[in-house]
């Protein structure tokens, strides 16, 4: 296994050293002389979440409770980089969910936003992989998870907008389904 993951960093490095010389860089320049094995080690780290698994990362963090009452996180930070260009997009993530005679250790459902953003993939995929890890593992009455992030490659490159912010949105069970239960998500992450 070791040998497996040192031969794909060795094999990405020597990819990214013929990219820098397309794009008509030397890759034996003072300034980019380590720049394949950065790129490389970021591109491992950035991409990680593939090979971690939801039972890892909760970590049997599942514990029984009698609240039935909603309980969200806000604000939780998440990078990661699209499918598309393999540029960054970065933003931050709510979660709510109403417990259905378990809850989850709080720290797991950030943990779960990691595992999910360190892929290549789209915030409207990202968004719905979270929710329904989450009324997966907790069997909650209800999910909602709201993401808002802005994107490189609208920013960089392309229609180049540096204010717009994707917002996508998944309620699942009650979330979906009450009104009430929605609005009250929807109230107290602003």
């Amino acid at each position: 296994m070791i040998l497996q993951i040192f031969l794909l960093g060795v094999e990405m490095e020597a990819l990214i050293h013929d990219l820098l010389v397309s794009l008509g860089e030397d890759p034996e320049r003072s300034g980019l002389k380590d720049t394949p094995r950065r790129v490389a080690t970021a591109l491992e780290f950035l991409t990680s979440g593939k090979k971690m698994d939801v039972a890892s990362v909760i970590n049997g963090a599942i514990f029984p409770s009698s609240n039935s009452e909603m309980v969200i996180v806000k604000d939780i930070e998440l990078y990661s980089l699209c499918e598309h260009h393999m540029l960054p997009f970065v933003g931050k993530c709510h979660i709510g969910y109403l417990p259905n005679g378990q809850v989850i250790g709080l720290s797991k459902l950030a943990r779960i936003v990691d595992m999910f953003a360190r892929r290549l993939q789209i915030q409207e995929n990202l968004t719905k992989e979270i929710a329904d890890c989450i009324l997966e593992v907790t069997s909650a009455k209800g999910v909602g998870v709201i993401i808002e992030a802005e994107h490189m490659c609208m920013m960089m490159r392309g229609v180049q907008k540096q204010n717009a912010v994707t917002t996508t949105s998944v309620m699942l069970g009650l979330f979906r389904n009450n009104p009430s239960t929605r609005q009250e998500f929807l109230t107290l992450i602003k």
